[in-house]
């Protein structure tokens, strides 16, 4: 544990101030620079104040990107939607209806989360006309996921922040139904973890004994399992690959219904799933791949530092330290004393903030907290910010890099907003075989995890994997 001095902390109290004074000032830019997908100048969303080469001009809006929507998040999570309607997990047509409409309503946290979940519960019912034949009711359930995932999102900035976890089992209810009719059906199973088993889905592309290579699929602080399909379980099966999709501490079931928050060490994590896999007569166990998906991409190198089974690693992007996703007038706030964080957070912070700057900040610290999760829920502002924040803190995974024997692909992209320049700096501080790609924008496929062009993002991935393990 790193020691403050007393006399260094008080040395840093002015920068503190000045910060919350700029949070006062206009905390909306401010938190849309490091929680939010867009709407901040380049400045802002690098960490330390100077965006990367790539980053959009500031106080303009990201080049190449259609507006849906004028409210930045929501055009990142329609862009989101669009871009998923390449694997089946949504409809043009229904993502733009929907965007009308909420655009009709006036754009915000309240109409995005109406409009969608109505549209999920459509496509939950049976259409009128003739009974729908397996292969439709399995279409309109992967649609379904995802738009109870959008509205999921957002939920807990609407009028009834209490039903997030109805959404969730909702969508979670879609996913079931579209995998129990995929043919085959995936393999489910509750893998151990501590006190509360993780919930797995294994796709393969048929039933026979044949030992294939498998990806296991990590997802991030927000995403759904809807996602996994659509950035990689999709694609994998394609080439004859298997697929492991699966629920960690702070995603999914864990988090809305089990509680469980998000751990540092994401190779107790991932060991057990490992475990699992190898115990199996269809998995190559020569050539288990591991990807990891926003946020991730800090979650799967730290697994891959300590789980020498993990034959390729996919960071996707390459994140060192999620904290720094933060900006810096946030990251601030925590000293050394949990007491005086909380104390700066109560009286000077929370005041200061818009009701869509607290939305954002409870959606982003509750898969760390689980008292924040439930004040939110209850349509609170979480008081201790000091837990959450250093949960965040404690996912740097920067002194472990070196430790990764995996050859390992670090995607990078044109206008990073979460996480500029962490990419390329995980990238130089790997000692194991490794590739640096970034996609970009000539192709449709900029911003945090190409969300125009998963298909793209896929090709890269998988064939890399593909080449990497020789399975072509």
């Amino acid at each position: 544990m790193t020691h403050v001095s007393p006399d260094a902390d008080r040395a840093a109290a002015p920068a503190r101030r000045a910060a919350l004074t700029a949070l006062a000032g206009g905390a909306g830019a401010l938190l849309s620079a490091g929680c939010t997908p867009l709407g901040a100048s380049s400045a802002a969303r690098s960490p330390e104040g100077a965006g990367p080469s790539g980053s959009p001009s500031a106080g303009g809006p990201t080049p190449g990107v259609m507006t849906l929507v004028e409210d930045p998040d929501l055009n990142f999570n329609a862009l989101l939607a669009l871009g998923a309607s390449g694997q089946g997990a949504a409809e043009v047509g229904e993502v733009l209806t929907a965007v009308r409409a909420i655009n009709e309503a006036g754009p915000s946290a309240r109409s995005w989360t109406a409009v969608f979940e109505a549209l999920g519960d459509r496509l939950t019912k049976a259409p009128e006309g003739p009974a729908p034949d397996r292969r439709t009711t399995r279409s309109r359930a992967l649609r379904a996921a995802q738009y109870y995932g959008q509205a999921l999102f957002f939920v807990l900035g609407s009028d009834d922040p209490g039903r997030e976890e109805r959404l969730y089992r909702a969508g979670r209810d879609a996913w079931d139904t579209f995998c129990s009719l995929c043919d085959p059906a995936p393999v489910t199973a509750r893998v151990p973890y501590g006190r509360t088993p993780m919930p797995v889905w294994f796709f393969r592309p048929d039933t026979s004994a044949r030992r294939r290579p498998t990806v296991i699929l990590t997802n991030g602080s927000d995403g759904q399992n809807v996602d996994m399909w659509t950035y990689g379980a999709a694609a994998a099966l394609e080439r004859g690959w298997n697929a492991l999709v699966y629920d960690g501490p702070g995603q999914g079931q864990l988090l809305f219904v089990d509680q469980v928050v998000f751990t540092p060490r994401w190779e107790t994590v991932v060991g057990p799933l490992v475990d699992w896999l190898t115990a199996r007569d269809d998995v190559d166990t020569g050539r288990i791949a591991l990807t990891g998906l926003s946020m991730a991409g800090a979650l799967a190198p730290r697994a891959a530092a300590f789980e020498p089974r993990i034959a390729a690693l996919a960071a996707m992007p390459g994140v060192l330290r999620p904290w720094l996703g933060f900006p810096a007038e946030i990251r601030r706030i925590l000293t050394p004393d949990p007491r005086e964080t909380n104390t700066l957070w109560n009286k000077e912070v929370v005041p200061a903030l818009s009701p869509e700057d607290a939305a954002t900040l409870r959606k982003r610290m509750e898969p760390f907290s689980v008292r924040a999760m439930l004040d939110a829920r209850a349509g609170r502002m979480f008081t201790d910010f000091s837990t959450p924040a250093r949960r965040v803190r404690a996912l740097d995974v920067s002194g472990v890099v070196g430790r990764i024997t995996a050859p390992t692909l670090v995607l990078d992209y044109d206008f990073e907003q979460f996480y500029p320049g962490q990419p390329r700096d995980l990238y130089d501080r790997l000692t194991a075989p490794k590739d640096y790609v970034k996609l970009t924008a000539a192709t449709g496929a900029q911003l945090h995890c190409s969300p125009m062009a998963p298909q793209q993002h896929c090709e890269v991935v998988l064939d890399w994997l593909a080449d990497t393990l020789r399975t072509r």
